[in-house]
């Protein structure tokens, strides 16, 4: 689940796992422990029940449970919760760190969108009351999706795969209640959360903007007309807190002329809230910084052409099983595009799995290879790839556990072999 995150749904990223730290209003400690928590690229929770086997018929209980402990989180919580996670798993983060990762992957961190996780129930089957159960909270406004995975020990190791019992394609048309319209208007914020977050990777993607180009703050009215003014106070005392120069990395395009660190916009216009104004929120970073001719980003992306749709990529390299590897040309062969805009893609996505079983001509390991997912692993390519059995001869990747085009795309169910 750590390693594959999009079991949970797509752009999730997990902020903590075997959470016990939950303390009521007068002080006293609780032992529950919740399996998985993560956020999606909406701001949106994501609270995960895992069960080895067949769930029990209670599943759906516990995880209620914790989500309505969970809604209670503000961004400092999860900005401290997700700092101690990284940290335990080798990194060396402050909280500060933490919640700008988190911003820099949700977009901003509204109440709001907090106070209504969503529940993901995983286990090897489900019994006709947690389906049942399912189905009414989902009625009743409560998204809720169960996940079946099922594993199966193969020649080269060990395949796992994963079906969603439900919610099911299309059920929604059945299953629209009066209660759903303050879930239908959440989802609607989420999708224009989703949009302004888009501005990044589009502008990035398209190349409108060449690297190096200067951006100046402006304030907008997100925030009043007093902190406006503390704002530009603020700004007036050292002019590099309001500069920035633009570079065209999805993950971190602009680097901020006052500490020379690399940001997303709404990453460095949170903490000029907070340091400036006193403001602990986020607002729509992209519309607070302009070029020379006073377009914002999200003005700039308007008229960049659409994105490439890569999800039959991220298909495709989650059907690559382990002990075997492909290459940027077969993928792209596979998506309809060239091999270096997928290589680009895939060096900065944290929605592609097994981006390391992808080589170069021949079977060479990438030298821009890196661990998008998991950015805290300091394996090699290769060396991850010889963990799960593959040989290399004078760099070269075993020919015998070469996965051309046509066998991934019979595996995605795209052609016949």
């Amino acid at each position: 689940m750590i390693a594959h995150p999009e079991i949970l749904g797509s752009g999730v990223k997990v902020v903590t796992m075997e959470f016990d730290r939950w303390q009521s209003g007068a002080g006293q400690r609780h032992a529950d422990r919740l399996d998985v928590l993560g956020i999606d690229t909406e701001g949106q929770l994501v609270l995960a029940e895992l069960k080895r086997d067949r769930a029990p018929d209670t599943v759906q209980l516990q995880a209620i449970k914790y989500a309505a402990m969970v809604s209670r989180f503000t961004p400092t919580d999860l900005a401290a919760h997700h700092q101690r996670y990284l940290n335990s798993r080798g990194g060396d983060v402050s909280e500060e760190d933490a919640r700008d990762l988190l911003i820099e992957h949700a977009g901003a961190l509204d109440l709001d969108t907090l106070r209504r996780p969503r529940i993901v129930l995983v286990a090897g089957d489900f019994d006709a009351t947690t389906t049942a159960s399912a189905v009414w909270l989902n009625e009743m406004g409560l998204n809720v999706t169960l996940q079946q995975v099922q594993a199966y020990r193969m020649a080269h190791g060990l395949v796992m795969t994963v079906s969603q019992l439900y919610p099911v394609p299309d059920v929604e048309d059945f299953t629209i209640s009066p209660i759903q319209a303050e879930a239908r208007s959440l989802t609607q914020r989420q999708q224009k959360s989703a949009r302004e977050q888009s501005t990044v990777v589009r502008l990035a993607q398209s190349g409108l903007l060449p690297d190096g180009t200067a951006l100046h703050l402006r304030t907008t009215n997100e925030v009043d007309t007093d902190a406006r003014a503390r704002i530009d106070t603020w700004i007036d005392e050292d002019a590099r807190r309001g500069r920035a120069v633009w570079f065209n990395s999805p993950a971190a395009p602009l680097k901020w002329e006052y500490d020379q660190k690399r940001y997303r916009p709404t990453a460095i216009v949170t903490q000029i809230l907070r340091e400036a104004a006193g403001l602990d929120r986020t607002v729509r970073g992209p519309r607070w910084w302009v070029t020379g001719d006073g377009r914002d980003l999200t003005q700039h992306v308007g008229s960049s052409p659409a994105p490439f749709k890569w999800d039959k990529l991220h298909v495709a390299l989650a059907a690559i099983p382990s002990g075997m590897w492909t290459t940027y040309g077969d993928l792209a062969e596979l998506v309809g595009t060239a091999p270096q805009p997928l290589g680009n893609h895939v060096t900065q996505c944290e929605e592609c799995p097994n981006a390391h079983r992808v080589l170069g001509v021949g079977g060479t390991p990438s030298p821009r290879f890196r661990w998008s997912i998991d950015p805290l692993r300091t394996d090699s390519q290769q060396q991850a790839l010889e963990m799960e059995g593959i040989a290399f001869t004078n760099g070269r990747a075993d020919p015998d556990r070469y996965l051309k085009a046509d066998r991934i795309a019979h595996t995605i169910g795209e052609t016949e072999v």
